[in-house]
């Protein structure tokens, strides 16, 4: 996993378009460059290019060499890309993104194997039997990330926080229904029926509904 703090230092030294743009030139050049070189590329001053060349270097997405050709005089300092790891989150949208493309080709859109998916994913949160299944449930969501509020008069628990929304709004079958699958997968470990459980996804473009059952929580409950 990529450190924080680098990862910090990456978004912040590409922040800046004219970085992308000298990145992106030595990225595709398969010589290093030096700096008059990637000036007239990205068309910027010698000057300001290598300033944008020390912020890349500084964060470890360029590295720097010295040309030595026998000759007397200032060496010539050349650059060269760095291959580096993807941010995280980003790899992970990938994979996501790219599990529920093939998953997606099945006749009902994914959803009875994203089903089983989630349910087996819910192995992971299993705690035994319980007489009251809510607070499990919205602590195993509070843990992945979705902040979960209980609504206890409409019997719903809001997701206004789902980590995998732009994966869900690009694949809502597959990764909904994993979803789905989960929450019903903790439920029937803690000893009810998670069939009745609903997930509405979207009611809002940044919230998502889990209707309860109506006997699990009453207006009274909480």
């Amino acid at each position: 996993m990529v450190p924080t703090a680098q990862n910090d230092a990456w978004h912040a030294a590409l922040a800046s378009e004219p970085r992308r743009r000298v990145l992106a030139m030595l990225s595709e050049s398969p010589d290093p460059l030096d700096a008059h070189t990637v000036a007239v590329g990205v068309g910027v001053h010698v000057t300001t290019a290598r300033f944008h060349l020390d912020q890349l270097e500084a964060a470890g997405l360029v590295s720097r060499q010295v040309a030595r050709s026998g000759r007397r005089g200032r060496p010539q300092v050349l650059y060269r890309a760095v291959v580096v790891p993807q941010p995280p989150e980003e790899a992970r949208q990938q994979l996501t993104h790219a599990l529920a493309s093939v998953i997606g080709e099945d006749r009902d859109g994914g959803r009875a194997r994203a089903l089983r998916a989630g349910e087996e994913w819910s192995t992971r949160y299993a705690t035994g039997a319980a007489a009251d299944p809510v607070p499990p449930l919205l602590g195993m969501l509070t843990e992945i990330g979705f902040e979960p509020e209980l609504h206890a008069a409409e019997s719903t628990i809001a997701l206004p926080a789902c980590p995998f929304r732009t994966e869900a709004r690009a694949h809502p079958d597959v990764v909904c229904s994993v979803h789905l699958g989960l929450l019903r997968g903790v439920a029937r470990s803690l000893g009810h029926d998670g069939d009745d459980l609903r997930l509405r996804p979207f009611v809002q473009p940044d919230l998502c509904l889990v209707d309860l059952p109506d006997d699990w929580v009453g207006p009274t409950s909480y």
